[in-house]
């Protein structure tokens, strides 16, 4: 197994559940209100170290947030497992047919475990849809939740329009087949060069941060992201032909296929009908090209700019509208008595808490604490 990278300060360790055996960073006081952080795709728990040391000092300022079932308010517990599928948690199946729901219950699992008590729940990117799960399952458990640059409610590729309109009856367009093989065999191979436009490096480079910024522990990144499983079943996911551009439809196994539209048909819905609603924090960057309304990774905004032939036009196939697909389920929530704050980050591409993390501070402790 490859040694797990972790910065002074950080405690790793394994914690077992009834689900599967997950691989968790800690730091600050055990009796702290706790945070859990919940990464994205290509990534593991690794990314969050620098801002949860950074938070783990902290504590509330206002005795509003301290309860005797909420922790001492002396400073910020902070929880970071590393997701099914990802780092060096136990390498089980992901069902896709279940949406988000594998990771959502191997969270809930762990909870338990540790016996929390309610909690800030941080989501980034792809881990932003497994937060709109728990949400939606486990609202009572939740203090806050912060969303940064998170998937849409609709999921990733194969929808259009605000409210989430499938492009096709058959999703095509979404789940594993839509992911860039070379990338992926890059993944499997361990590649950690420089040289293929399509290396674990580059992409990470090019796309999780805004050129130049160069995260000072891009070695420590690269070593906890490439331990992602793959293959067929595991990332990205396996897929099925499809009659519609562009010519593939998702699967039913590995995580792609989890945040295609097929599998998140009532997300919105159970998010927006939850009670309580926790308060939302939308963080994200002005030069995302990830999560975006025109991304650089949906094939509809691929194929509009002729890198993917054959599109089929914007009335048929338009750009995934990500960013207000969000804010427009947000806008609901707040109006069915949840509120949200959206927070943009000048200069920042697709992750706030390592481009900008003095920013990213500032916000979620002025938003916690009102």
């Amino acid at each position: 197994m490859t040694d797990i990278p972790i910065l002074p300060g950080i405690t790793s360790t394994f914690v077992d559940t009834p689900r599967l055996r997950q691989h968790v960073l800690t730091c600050g006081p055990a009796d702290g209100i706790p945070i859990v952080f919940i990464h994205g795709n290509f990534s593991a728990a690794t990314y969050w170290e620098e801002l949860m040391l950074a938070l783990a000092g902290h504590g509330p300022s206002t005795a509003r947030l301290s309860s005797p079932k909420s922790g001492s308010g002396h400073g910020f517990r902070c929880i970071a497992p590393d997701l099914r599928g990802y780092g060096w948690t136990e390498d089980k199946l992901i069902d896709a047919t279940r949406g988000y729901r594998d990771w959502s219950d191997d969270l809930d699992a762990l909870v338990k475990v540790l016996d929390l008590p309610p909690m800030h729940l941080i989501g980034w990117s792809a881990g932003g849809g497994v937060v709109y799960r728990y949400v939606a399952d486990h609202p009572g458990q939740l203090l806050t939740v912060t969303l940064e640059t998170p998937v849409s409610p609709y999921g990733f590729g194969g929808s259009k329009g605000l409210e989430g309109t499938p492009c096709y009856d058959d999703y095509a367009g979404s789940g594993g087949g839509v992911v860039n093989p070379q990338f992926v065999a890059c993944i499997t191979a361990g590649d950690r060069s420089a040289a293929d436009p399509n290396s674990p490096r580059n992409v990470m480079n090019a796309f999780y941060y805004k050129p130049p910024f160069r995260a000072g522990r891009e070695e420590d990144f690269l070593t906890a992201a490439l331990m992602e499983k793959t293959g067929g079943d595991r990332y990205p996911g396996d897929f099925v032909p499809s009659a519609n551009w562009p010519n593939v439809g998702p699967g039913v196994l590995g995580p792609v296929n989890c945040w295609s539209p097929k599998y998140l048909r009532n997300e919105a819905a159970d998010l927006l009908a939850t009670e309580p609603k926790p308060p939302v924090l939308w963080i994200r960057g002005d030069s995302d090209m990830i999560v975006s309304d025109n991304s650089m990774f949906d094939m509809a905004a691929l194929g509009k700019l002729g890198y993917v032939p054959g599109w089929p036009g914007d009335e048929v196939v338009p750009p995934q509208p990500m960013i207000g697909q969000t804010r427009a389920v947000l806008e609901r929530y707040a109006a069915a008595g949840g509120s949200y704050r959206e927070v943009l980050l000048a200069d920042c591409a697709h992750s706030p808490h390592i481009e900008k993390q003095d920013e990213w501070v500032a916000a979620f402790l002025e938003f916690v604490e009102r």
